[in-house]
C-alpha cells in the first residue's frame, strides 16, 4: 500500500471506521457483538468518540453493526477468524474480527510503526482469552460512558505489561491482561486485572501473584503514584473464585498481601460492583 493509497483510503473512511480498526489493534480480535457494544450505541446509551449516531434499536444496530463490517472486510481492512463463538447457530454475532492486511499497514502508517504485526488464525484458547480480556475493557468503558466511574487510563496487552529487576538482578516482565486508572469522588484507583477462564492450575496463579508481589517490592510504581494497584482476578464462576481464593490464601508469602486486600477475586458478574465500588469485596 503506497502512501497515496493511503491517503485517498483514509479520505473514505469515516470517524466510527477508523474507530474501529483501533479497536482491533488495540484487543486484537472482537466479536461482532463486542463491536456493537463499542460503537453503534442504541437509543439513550452514552456515546463516545467515533460511535456514530444512536439507533432505535438493538436489532438496528446489529444490522448496522454487520453492514459496517462486511464493508471494511471488503477492502481487507479487517477478517473474520473461521471459528465463530458459539457455532454456526450464533450466525453474525459469533463471528470473531480481527486486522486484515490493508487495515495493518494503514494503522502501521498512521502510527509511525515500523514492526509488521503478522495476523494469522490464532488458537481457540487464545481467541477466548483474548474476547474475554476485551469483553472486561469495554465493561470499564461502559461504565464510564453510564458515569459510573471516570476512565482515567486503560492499557491492553502488551501495553499494560511491566519490566522490573527481580530480586537477583535479572529482567523480568509482568504481564497483567488489563491495566486501569478509574476514579470516584475524590479518589483514584488503580487495577492490574487477570482475565481467568479457568485453565490454569492453581500453582500458576500462585506464581503470577508472587511476581506481582516482587514487582510492588520494587516501589515502581508506588514512587510514580503514590500506591500500588489492587490485582484482580476475574472469574467465570463461584466455584473457580473459590479454589483461586483457596490457592492464594495457601501461599506463606502472600498472607500479609491478602490481608491488604491487594488481591481480589471476583466473577465476571460482581466485577462491576467491584470497579465501583458497590460490590462486596473478597474476604
Amino acid at each position: 500500500m503506497k502512501c497515496n493509497d493511503i491517503a485517498s483510503l483514509l479520505e473514505a473512511l469515516s470517524e466510527r471506521d477508523l474507530a474501529i480498526l483501533e479497536s482491533l489493534r488495540v484487543h486484537r480480535a472482537l466479536t461482532t457483538i463486542l463491536i456493537r457494544r463499542l460503537h453503534f450505541p442504541i437509543g439513550g446509551e452514552p456515546r463516545e468518540v467515533g460511535s456514530g449516531k444512536s439507533h432505535a434499536t438493538e436489532m438496528a444496530a446489529a444490522v448496522a453493526t454487520i453492514r459496517v463490517l462486511t464493508r471494511l472486510e471488503s477492502h481487507r481492512l479487517i477478517a473474520r477468524l473461521h471459528r465463530r463463538i458459539g457455532g454456526v447457530r450464533a450466525g453474525s454475532t459469533g463471528i470473531v474480527w480481527q486486522l486484515g492486511a490493508s487495515g495493518e499497514r494503514l494503522l502501521r502508517a498512521q502510527h509511525g510503526d515500523t514492526a509488521r504485526r503478522r495476523y494469522s488464525e490464532p488458537s481457540p484458547s487464545f481467541v477466548a482469552h483474548t474476547l474475554a480480556s476485551a469483553d472486561l475493557a469495554i465493561q470499564l468503558q461502559e461504565l464510564a460512558r453510564a458515569g459510573a466511574i471516570e476512565l482515567l487510563r486503560l492499557e491492553a496487552e502488551p501495553e499494560c505489561w511491566r519490566t522490573f529487576l527481580s530480586a537477583h538482578g535479572a529482567r523480568a516482565w509482568l504481564k497483567p491482561d488489563l491495566f486501569a486508572i478509574t476514579a470516584g469522588g475524590d479518589f483514584e484507583h488503580h487495577w492490574f486485572i487477570e482475565t481467568d477462564n479457568a485453565t490454569e492450575h492453581a500453582p500458576v496463579i500462585v506464581r503470577k501473584a508472587l511476581q506481582y508481589q516482587q514487582y510492588a517490592a520494587t516501589g515502581t510504581h508506588q514512587q510514580a503514584h503514590g500506591l500500588f494497584p489492587i490485582v484482580a482476578w476475574v472469574v467465570p464462576d463461584s466455584k473457580r473464585q473459590a479454589a483461586i481464593r483457596a490457592a492464594l490464601e495457601s501461599e506463606p508469602k502472600l498472607r500479609d498481601l491478602a490481608a491488604d486486600r491487594m488481591f481480589q477475586v471476583v466473577t465476571t458478574k460482581e466485577f462491576p460492583g467491584l470497579i465501583t465500588g458497590t460490590g462486596q469485596a473478597s474476604p
